[in-house]
């Protein structure tokens, strides 16, 4: 059985991030963290594209299209199938809702 907070990530689904998560641009290490109570992700350029996306205006299909625009020398298959795992694993972890709730 799915954990509370995790909900299935959908064309139409549009997520955003949970109360409890920040996206912090951290200065010293010149990268993006994904900051949650007493833990942290550190995120790469790309997983920091999806994460900047997710404010609950845009469905998943609309961000992998502005993804698939932005890394164009990628099948759009295959940033599909990578931004909707990579928001399950979010899902998973409680750290994005959709904008519904």
């Amino acid at each position: 059985m799915p954990a509370p907070d995790r909900f299935v990530v959908a064309g139409e689904t549009r997520p955003r991030l949970a109360a409890k998560a920040r996206l912090r641009w951290d200065r010293t290490g010149e990268r993006y963290m994904l900051l949650y109570p007493e833990r942290g992700l550190v995120l790469n350029a790309t997983a920091a594209d999806v994460v900047r996306l997710c404010t609950g205006e845009l469905t998943v299909s609309a961000i992998v299209e502005q993804l698939a625009a932005k890394y164009a020398s990628q099948p759009r298959v295959e940033v599909e199938r990578e931004v909707v795992t990579f928001l399950a694993r979010l899902s998973e972890r409680g750290l994005i809702t959709p904008s519904d709730e």
